[in-house]
């Protein structure tokens, strides 16, 4: 980084930056518990000469501390998926359950940029699909970065239910609703598949919904299908089509990786996620609001009625639940 020239490639030189913070992510806190140990070392040798209750009580206290610290850079190490630190494309999808659904889909997309910003992690909208006249969402992919983005929030991929009373209901009877979450890794340039343009049609079009004269009287909205697969991606809410074609392209390329990975594993359980009927039977969460308040993961079988406190990004220890179970 002190090299002459190192700026000359901003792309390049971010990509350094974020090696350079990977490391020192662990470097850091590792260096930290060193100092704290060799503290204890020094307080260890004064007692045997000098017992002082003082000293020991502090000491006690701060192998408390070390404790923790471990824990916690030991559940970090179960982050060591190829991409787990990686940046995430968190995609959301309306399900059965008509509006209520669509609702529930744009409640989950709150939910999760709480989660981010509870996270100091940084979100942006990349695509919205609107719902219907009464709001709501049918689809809505974000961008999601941060150390370990990915890494988190592949423990959320899958179906989530909620069971209300609908307010679409003029009768307010119970409804359950579906939308289901799938989270990709942000890999950029450094995707292993090959992206030929001539197997790429673009399409664009005016975007919907909100975001000022020129999103919605310019044709910036672009459509991106990969022929050979059928994978469509859409991305609407960038200020150009230039733009929003870039994005488009991340996202497609991140999804065609996903293909080559399932291929190579000779496992499709990522993608089979997302072939599933939004419905009865294939939630890995359910959230219920009434008759009672409970969210539990059908996976780990951790519950609690804190609805509200869940719904406004409190699912982390969720996450962690899920992540310790799946890699006994």
């Amino acid at each position: 980084m002190a090299e002459p020239g190192f700026w000359d490639s901003r792309e390049a030189a971010m990509k350094v930056i974020d090696e350079n913070n990977g490391i020192q992510a662990w470097l850091e806190p590792i260096g930290e518990i060193q100092g704290r140990l060799d503290n204890i070392r020094v307080a260890l040798e004064l007692l045997e000469s000098d017992p002082d209750q003082d000293l020991l009580a502090e000491s006690a206290s701060t192998m408390s501390s070390i404790d923790m610290r471990m824990d916690r850079l030991e559940f970090i190490q179960m982050l060591s998926g190829r991409h787990d630190r990686n940046d995430a494309i968190l995609t959301i999808r309306s399900g059965a359950g008509g509006q209520d659904s669509q609702d529930w889909a744009e409640m989950l997309m709150k939910m999760y940029i709480h989660w981010a910003e509870k996270q100091e992690y940084d979100v942006e909208v990349l695509s919205v699909s609107e719902g219907g006249v009464e709001g709501g969402i049918r689809e809505a992919v974000m961008e999601i970065k941060g150390p370990w983005a990915y890494g988190y929030l592949r423990a959320e991929g899958g179906i989530h239910r909620l069971v209300r009373k609908s307010p679409f209901d003029q009768n307010h009877r119970r409804h359950t609703s579906f939308a289901s979450v799938f989270p990709l890794p942000d890999i950029e340039d450094d995707i292993e598949v090959e992206l030929n343009d001539d197997d790429i049609r673009v399409d664009t079009f005016r975007a919907s919904g909100a975001g000022g004269q020129h999103v919605n009287k310019t044709s910036s909205a672009v459509r991106m299908t990969h022929i050979p697969t059928g994978i469509s991606v859409t991305c609407q809410n960038q200020r150009s089509q230039h733009r929003n074609r870039e994005v488009a392209r991340r996202i497609l390329k991140a999804r065609l990786f996903e293909l080559e990975e399932e291929k190579r594993r000779e496992e499709k359980a990522r993608l089979e996620k997302t072939k599933k009927d939004v419905s009865w039977g294939n939630q890995i969460r359910s959230y219920v609001m009434h008759p009672y308040q409970m969210v539990k993961d059908h996976r780990t079988g951790m519950e609690t009625s804190n609805i509200d406190g869940i719904l406004s990004g409190g699912i982390q220890e969720f996450i962690e639940e899920y992540l310790r179970k799946s890699s006994q």
